[in-house]
């Protein structure tokens, strides 16, 4: 069942309440990272409430990172040689939403007068976030983390699916390097 979700994730970009985020290490000196791998993929183990990453995600995610990493001028090399680690990771989360409408506001024809009739709509759908990280090699440490997250949409063709990973990798790695300030 955790496999299905996967499919889900792609269309995060595609709903309502977008948002990306970075942070990173100010100190990392990042003009001189130029070269990357991907981190080791840890295994979850069944039994584990955490989303794992299906084979057909995993290589649209892993595609769409070396495109965007190539464009800023990194090369894919193997992890012992490489400046820094990318790792990434994928959750989703199943969310509720509650709405109330006052359908009517008329006499009744009672004892009590006049009264008020309300509707309350139950929607639950699901928020898939992206998270990528890039490892300082090194030092093993954290130097900067891209979040993004958005509401999915289900029933996508594997064309839009990859269209979808593609732009929401774009939008993530938009601010990796860190750009100077002047």
């Amino acid at each position: 069942m955790r496999h299905v979700f996967a499919f889900l994730l792609v269309a995060m970009v595609a709903g309502c309440a977008q948002t990306t985020d970075w942070d990173y290490d100010k100190t990392a000196q990042f003009a001189l990272f130029k070269t990357y791998a991907f981190a080791p993929t840890a295994k979850l183990p069944d039994s584990s409430a955490a989303y794992q990453v299906n084979g057909l995600m995993d290589k649209r995610l892993r595609d769409a990172i070396s495109s965007e990493m190539s464009k800023q001028g990194f090369s894919l090399t193997d992890p012992t040689n490489a400046d820094v680690l990318v790792n990434y990771h994928v959750n989703v989360d199943k969310k509720v939403t509650q709405d109330t409408i006052n359908t009517t506001y008329a006499a009744h024809w009672n004892y009590w007068g006049w009264g008020v009739q309300s509707q309350t709509t139950t929607h639950e759908y699901e928020v898939g976030t992206v998270v990528i990280d890039i490892v300082n090699n090194g030092t093993q440490q954290l130097v900067w983390r891209g979040v993004k997250e958005g509401r999915l949409k289900k029933k996508q063709t594997p064309e839009a699916r990859t269209e979808t990973v593609n732009q929401t990798v774009a939008e993530i790695l938009a601010n990796f390097p860190p750009k100077a300030k002047l």
